[in-house]
């Protein structure tokens, strides 16, 4: 029984991002500039893409994210980890 809502419930939260828009929230800071966002309704990914708009997250778009918050966070490093 539970399988059969929680189908009719993505279908309905699918339906509403569909008519009304997505809701999304950050998953994720990349850098300052660039962060992955989710649908709290849908759990749609997207991220900032090279000319700050919305773009839909891809496994390419993931690895280019993960290279630049490792490049990001060599320049930047935390307090914890200069003490």
């Amino acid at each position: 029984m539970k399988k059969v809502l929680s189908n009719c419930e993505s279908k309905f939260h699918s339906l509403c991002c569909s008519i009304f828009g997505h809701h999304y929230s950050v998953s994720k800071k990349v850098t300052l500039h660039i962060k992955e966002y989710k649908c709290i309704h849908c759990e749609r990914e997207v991220t900032t893409d090279a000319n700050g708009k919305l773009s839909q997250l891809t496994p390419e778009m993931q690895e280019i994210n993960a290279a630049l918050e490792k490049l990001y966070q060599k320049k930047h490093p935390s307090p914890q980890q200069v003490a």
